[in-house]
This record gives C-alpha cells, sequence and structure tokens, in this order.
C-alpha cells in the first residue's frame, strides 16, 4: 500500500483533499447536536432526572441569569430599576427569547437579596446552550451590560454565557501546532521534513471533528469530547508522524532511493504505528466498561480521531513524501550525502553517554528516578473527584462575578440547588424535615406538574464543597427513608456526586482491564513475562505522579491563576477515566518504541547489557523529541477556555514529560540493567501458545558474497564485541568497519563509550574487519560468521598500523 499511494500521490492528495472539503461541506448544513448527556444508570439522581423530564417537558431552553449589585441604596430604587427594567424589557423581545422572570413583578420578590443591594433575572432561551446563535448570546450581554452605571454592576452566568468569553475556536490547537513545528525543525533542520507531521495531523484531526459533529446527530456526543478528540489527535498524529518521518530519512542517508526509503519506513515504523494506534484506541474503548453514557461519546470522538490519524499517517505521508524527494533532506545533509555518500549507522553523543551511564550506575539512576516520581505522586493521596462550574472561572470574567453576587447576596448554595423529587404530591412533613436538616438554608415545594412534585433544596453551603456532598447523603440515608416517601436527590450537584461515588467504584476494574490488555500485548509482542510486568508498573508510577500534579495544580491551586485557569476546585469526576485511557495508550507508544528496539539486539546478540544500552542510546532522542512535541500540544490546550480541556492537557502533559524523560529515559533501562537476563525469560509451554506479532520487523537486507557482492536475499547476523587498549581500557569513538574479502565495505560503526561495538552482517561468510582510532593506529582481522552472532574483541596498540589490504 504505502509503494501504491507514493506512486499515486496526487490521487491520495486528492482523495484527501476531497474527503476533508466534503465533510466539511456536510457538517456545514448539519450543524452539531452535542449533548451532555450527564445522568448515570440506576443511580437516584438519574431516576430525579427522569421524573423531572416526565414533570416539565416544555422546558427545553437553556436558563441564564442577569444579576446586578448597587453600592448604596437599594435596588428596588427608582434609579436603578429605572435602567434594568427596560434592558429586561429589550432582551424579553429578542427573537430565540422565550422568557426572563423580573424580580420588579408581583412574583419577584424572592430574586432580590435579604439587604436588597443584590437581584437578579432568569433568561429562559427556547434552544440549548449550544444551539443558541452566538449573536444572540452577545446582544443579551451588551443590552444587559448597557445598564451598568457608577454605583450599579451588572453581570451574567450560564452555558451560553460562558460561550462569549471561550478564545476564538482553535487558538489551543494553534499554538500547540505552532510549537510543534519548533520542535520538529530543531529536530530535522529542514522545512519541508518539519511540514510533513504538522499537515498529517490536520488532516487526520481535522477529518476526525467533522466526523464528530456529523455523529452528534446520531449519538449523544458530549461537547468535551470534539476538544479531547483533538488534543489526543494531535499528539499521536504528529508523533506517528514524526516515527515514520525519522526513519525514511535515515533510510535516504544510508544511500537507499526515496521510494524504497519511504516503503522501508512503512514497513517497518509503520507497523508499530498501527500497532500504536490500535492499543490507543483499545485503552478508550475500556471506558466503555464503566458503564457511563456521557463517556461513550468520548469514546467515539477520541477514537475516531486516533483512526483517522492513523489512517493519515500510512496513506497520506507516503504520498507527501513522494512528492518531496530528496528534499526531505536539508540542504546541507543532501551536499553531505552527495560528496560523501551514504553515511554509516552510528551512535554517539549525548544520548549514547547516558545510556553508558545508566549501566554502570543502574541502581542510583533507578532510585532517584523513584525518588522523584513518589514525591509527585504525593498529593493523589488528597484526590477528591466533583464538578467543575463557573466559580472556578477566572475573577475578571462575568460569568464568575456573577456567580460570586449571587453567592453574596443568596448564599454559597444558591449557584447549586438540589431538588428532592418526589411521585404525586410532596407530604408536608417531608418538606419540614428537609428545612429542619443541618446544611439546608432554603426550601420551596414547586406545585405539582404531571403527577410530580419537585422540592426545591438551596444548601448553605457551595455545590464544590465537602458539607454539600454530606447532605445529600443526610436526605438519602436519613431523611427521606425516616418520612416514609419514596423520593429521589436530583440536579447537577447530585448528579456529579453520584459520578465521583460510580468512578471510585469502577475505576479500580477499569485500571485492571486496561494493565491487563497492555500486559497481554506486550507478552505477545516481545516474548517476555518480566517486560509487561515492568511496563505496568511503570504505567500505575506514572499515572499516580501525574495525578499528583493535577491535585497540586487544579486542587490546591498551585499556580491556577498564574497560568490562567481560574480558582481551584476538586478534579472533575470523569477526567480520570479519560486521563488513564490516554496514558496508558501515549506510555504503551513509548515503550513499544524503545522495547522493541532493545529486543532487536537481543535476538541478535543475547547480550542483556548490550541490548538495553543500544535500544536506549538509538531510541531516547527520538522518544524525547516526540515527547516534547506532545507536551508543547497538551500544554497549549489550557488556552481553550474549558476548565476539563485545561485538566486532561496539563495532566496528560505531565504524564507524558514524566514517562519519557525520567521512567522510558532513566526507570525502565536501570531496572532492565539490573535484572539481566531475566528481562527476557518466557517459559517454554508459553512460548509455544503465543501468537507471533511482528510489530517492527527488522528491514530486509540482502545477502552479500564475500567476493561479488549483493546476490540474493537470506538471514543475517551481527558480530559484535569490545574494543580495548593492551591494558583493557574500553576505546571510545573506535571506527570499525566490515568489508568483503575483495574490500568492499559493508557496514561501519563507532564504538561507544564503553569500547563496545555491532556490525551487521548480511549473511554466513568470510569478511575483514578493519578497526581504526585516533593514537591508536589501524587494525585488521579476518572473520569467519556462521548462522549466529560472532563475539570478536579487537585490542589496540598506541601507534601501531596493519594496513587493511
Amino acid at each position: 500500500m504505502a509503494r501504491w499511494c507514493y506512486r499515486h500521490r496526487l490521487v491520495v492528495l486528492l482523495l484527501w483533499v476531497g474527503a476533508l472539503f466534503g465533510l466539511g461541506a456536510a457538517s456545514s448544513a448539519a450543524g452539531t447536536n452535542y449533548a451532555n448527556v450527564f445522568s448515570l444508570p440506576d443511580t437516584d439522581s438519574a431516576t430525579a432526572y427522569d421524573l423531572m423530564e416526565k414533570a416539565f417537558p416544555e422546558r427545553a431552553g437553556d436558563t441564564d441569569t442577569v444579576v446586578w449589585k448597587v453600592d448604596e441604596g437599594s435596588v428596588r430604587d427608582e434609579s436603578v430599576r429605572s435602567r434594568i427594567a427596560p434592558a429586561l424589557q429589550d432582551i424579553g423581545r429578542m427573537k430565540g427569547v422565550g422568557e426572563v422572570t423580573d424580580p420588579y413583578a408581583a412574583q419577584g420578590a424572592a430574586q432580590i437579596s435579604r439587604d436588597g443591594r443584590i437581584a437578579y433575572a432568569q433568561i429562559t432561551f427556547t434552544d440549548q446552550a449550544n444551539a443558541i446563535p452566538t449573536e444572540l448570546i452577545e446582544d443579551v450581554v451588551d443590552t444587559a451590560q448597557a445598564a451598568e452605571q457608577g454605583g450599579l454592576q451588572v453581570e451574567l452566568g450560564g452555558q451560553a454565557i460562558a460561550r462569549t468569553q471561550e478564545p476564538p475556536q482553535g487558538i489551543a490547537e494553534a499554538v500547540g501546532i505552532l510549537a510543534a513545528a519548533i520542535v520538529l525543525f530543531l529536530a530535522f533542520g529542514s522545512l519541508f521534513a518539519m511540514l510533513l507531521p504538522i499537515v498529517v495531523a490536520i488532516a487526520g484531526v481535522g477529518t476526525g471533528l467533522i466526523g464528530t459533529m456529523l455523529l452528534s446527530h446520531v449519538t449523544d456526543v458530549p461537547e468535551v469530547a470534539p476538544l479531547l478528540g483533538s488534543l489526543i489527535g494531535l499528539g499521536v498524529g504528529i508523533d506517528y508522524a514524526l516515527f515514520i518521518v525519522t526513519r525514511h530519512r535515515r533510510g535516504i542517508l544510508r544511500g537507499m532511493k526515496p521510494e524504497e526509503a519511504a516503503v522501508t519506513a512503512l514497513n517497518t515504523s509503520g507497523r508499530a504505528v498501527l500497532f500504536a494506534g490500535g492499543t490507543v484506541c483499545i485503552a478508550l474503548a475500556g471506558m466503555l466498561v464503566m458503564n457511563m453514557r456521557f463517556l461513550d461519546g468520548v469514546v467515539v470522538a477520541t477514537s475516531l480521531t486516533v483512526v483517522l490519524s492513523v489512517l493519515a499517517a500510512i496513506t497520506l505521508l507516503p504520498a507527501l513524501l513522494g512528492l518531496l524527494g530528496m528534499r526531505v533532506l536539508s540542504r546541507r545533509q543532501r551536499r553531505r550525502l552527495a560528496a560523501a555518500g551514504p553515511e554509516p549507522e552510528e551512535t554517539s553523543g549525548l544520548a549514547a553517554r547516558w545510556s553508558s551511564y545508566v549501566q554502570k550506575r543502574p541502581r542510583p539512576v533507578a532510585a532517584l528516578a523513584v525518588v522523584v516520581m513518589a514525591v509527585l505522586a504525593i498529593p493523589v493521596l488528597s484526590l477528591r473527584l466533583g464538578a467543575t462550574d463557573q466559580g472556578n472561572h477566572q475573577e475578571s470574567t462575568t460569568t464568575r462575578q456573577a456567580y460570586d453576587l449571587l453567592a453574596e447576596g443568596f448564599g454559597p448554595g444558591f449557584n447549586g440547588p438540589l431538588q428532592v423529587v418526589v411521585e404525586g404530591d410532596a407530604p408536608a412533613g417531608l418538606v419540614n424535615e428537609i428545612r429542619s436538616t443541618e446544611g439546608v438554608a432554603q426550601v420551596a415545594a414547586v406545585p405539582p406538574a404531571n403527577g410530580v412534585t419537585v422540592i426545591q433544596v438551596v444548601p448553605t453551603t457551595s455545590p464544590q464543597a465537602e458539607q454539600t456532598d454530606r447532605l445529600i447523603d443526610r436526605l438519602r440515608d436519613d431523611v427521606i427513608p425516616q418520612s416514609g416517601t419514596e423520593a429521589h436527590v436530583g440536579g447537577v450537584t447530585a448528579v456529579f456526586k453520584d459520578f465521583a461515588s460510580v468512578t471510585g467504584e469502577r475505576l479500580p476494574y477499569f485500571i485492571a482491564t486496561i494493565i491487563a490488555l497492555g500486559f497481554l500485548l506486550l507478552l505477545v509482542a516481545f516474548r517476555s513475562l518480566v517486560v509487561p510486568l515492568t511496563a505496568a508498573l511503570m504505567n500505575l508510577i506514572a499515572a499516580a505522579a501525574s495525578f499528583g500534579v493535577l491535585v497540586a495544580i487544579f486542587q490546591w491551586g498551585w499556580g491556577t491563576e498564574l497560568i490562567g485557569v481560574g480558582k481551584e476546585g476538586p478534579i472533575t469526576s470523569f477526567l480520570p477515566v479519560i486521563m488513564l485511557s490516554l496514558l496508558f495508550g501515549l506510555s504503551m507508544d513509548y515503550q513499544v518504541f524503545l522495547v522493541s528496539r532493545m529486543h532487536e539486539e537481543w535476538v541478535h546478540t543475547k547480550d542483556n547489557a548490550r541490548a538495553v544500552r543500544v535500544g536506549l542510546a538509538e531510541t531516547s532522542r527520538v522518544i524525547n523529541s516526540a515527547a516534547l512535541i506532545m507536551i508543547c500540544v497538551f500544554s497549549a490546550f489550557v488556552l481553550s477556555g474549558d476548565m476539563e480541556g485545561a485538566m486532561a492537557g496539563i495532566g496528560l502533559a505531565a504524564a507524558v514529560a514524566l514517562d519519557a524523560f525520567i521512567l522510558r529515559t532513566a526507570l525502565v533501562p536501570a531496572a532492565m540493567h539490573m535484572l539481566g537476563k531475566v528481562n527476557w525469560w518466557l517459559p517454554d509451554w508459553l512460548e509455544k501458545r503465543l501468537p507471533h506479532l511482528a510489530v517492527e520487523p527488522k528491514e530486509e537486507t540482502a545477502v552479500v558474497d564475500a567476493e561479488e557482492g549483493p546476490v540474493v536475499a537470506g538471514s543475517s547476523s551481527v558480530v559484535h564485541g569490545f574494543i580495548r587498549t593492551a591494558d583493557g581500557e574500553p576505546v571510545d569513538g573506535a571506527s570499525v568497519t566490515l568489508l568483503t574479502k575483495g574490500g568492499r565495505q559493508l557496514d561501519r560503526v563507532t564504538s561507544l563509550a564503553d569500547g563496545s561495538y555491532i556490525v551487521s552482517v548480511p549473511a554466513p561468510g568470510t569478511y575483514l574487519l578493519a578497526t581504526t582510532a585516533e593514537s591508536y593506529g589501524s587494525r585488521a582481522g579476518q572473520v569467519v560468521v556462521a548462522d549466529g552472532p560472532l563475539v570478536y574483541d579487537v585490542e589496540l596498540a598506541e601507534g601501531e598500523v596493519d594496513a587493511v589490504n
């Protein structure tokens, strides 16, 4: 398929552009129909919600609030009333506004605070918040705030009003893409190579988001789903393209033609991308275990975006590689390739030095990494799940100020009233018992409608306070049972409390499911019991530390105002499930990429120390670059204007940073060095029963005849060992070259800091191995390679010369 896409690049490009514009036109015509269905099956709040829908089916529109306060006097004063009343009348006449409850009307006395300084009016629109035209909402805001004057403050709150405060759509995505572009340019040094992952990610995320908009008409998709879909889609889309482009460029630099390099890249890294994308989707589908209707739409949106990002990486990317040809390399690389010829595979620099350091001191490295992760995980012990609301918005926003004014005038519980719902008439005794309950500020029974009575209960504490949670428990466990009445406690606050309770109960099963799934996938991929066990433990450590960071910032308030996300509060109830799914998928990506290279070395050499060292040295740079891109993309979602989006962005950015820079770069290789050959242990009986899965197969090579050169495809092997002086000291930076007996170069590498080297042998036979190092001269020797790896150590003497020929 990669070759077909490469050769038919214009067709592939037209298909993608057509799909993008076609879906865009369809979504523009259909619009969106997002639905925040927060109710949970078989919970008290869900029963209350269903009864309220039966009682008040006509209350379909969003209800928002206008709040005003006077510095002196009363809101009843004519100077205030003459400014507010006309504004409310103008709002009531707007097309799309159904009703405005006026505190100056006969029934509006309860809408004025006891001290007479604060009042509110409720605006009921004819549509839900996401369906109300933005122009109408802005007209309502402008009309209400035009009544302000010295000593009179007017603020507005509600879901529809909050939409006017959101930054322009796409700001977070644009900032994330720009930051990723800078990282890619620094990594590749080529403008065209930098653009490839960006274009591929935009294509995948664009079609995914448009598809989500269309799916919102046939299934319940929450408003936060597209945001989470774009967040994870941009991250994995850019990273997957990065892996493939890196392999493609490396192939060209080694002398392959652009088409063959693209086909090889897709057959190797492309397979890993398919595997990684599949694991992310499976992890996301694990959310279905929670049996929360709200999460079903999140699974649909995020999985669709990931699938389309993978599809773009394996079809659109080879087409773009075909358009660029050699321009995927920088000008400097093209000039060097033309002048000096193909370059050998070398591992040197900081990555190689760090890898050697970890090998020499695995225990201190592992201990330090564990201490850092444990300290960061401490805050998770005080994790409290709940709901964010407009009280968590920044102080400068009108929704936050309206929230604070209502709390000041009518009590902190006014912003999150509870509804006690009764089928039939509510007994007076129940109303009186609720009124006398500790933690209740106000009680009002609404006249029965359609055989259902609703009792409005205003707590004395805010919706996010733990005392409000305890009040709900008292009503359900004590007050209502003692009254002998069948009643149910609902309302947004009760719904999110049930969300938190259900999440806490089902989370262990969810974690066990995704950990077991990851274990099985890695078991099949790497034929080892210890590698997947290590990965499972690392996933748990990464999750604990990232949630610790999340609690410190969003629950404890360490830097919330600094990063512009508003006031601290509980962690959103459904966030742990979503974050754990995404974290599991991303961690699997890095684990597969790191361990697959180690596994390849182990299969060739059966030397665990070398396998871990080489695997870390050759993959850490790409993993760290990919992680840095994800951190930029995720962190940019602080600018989304959505608290859940900001939480998910910061939490995932912290998780990726800790996973890539501490776990995969330090703790995993250190642990594998300490475990030794046990890493690759698998019982014989299990080995025979496991299916074989090639995650990233080794690139095909040709058998080379010692005299004549390449002839037919066949098996390959390696020669490996150490370059040392006569005193046994390792020689760092020695050049090791494998040649045919006729002098044809086959492979060339540079020894690492510990003197180790490994060269690829295309087939069994007799070869020459030449070693040169500054200050040591050179040495050459004949090596005979059989079917397996050959260990061949070289000793260099200072000033000695041994001509290769």
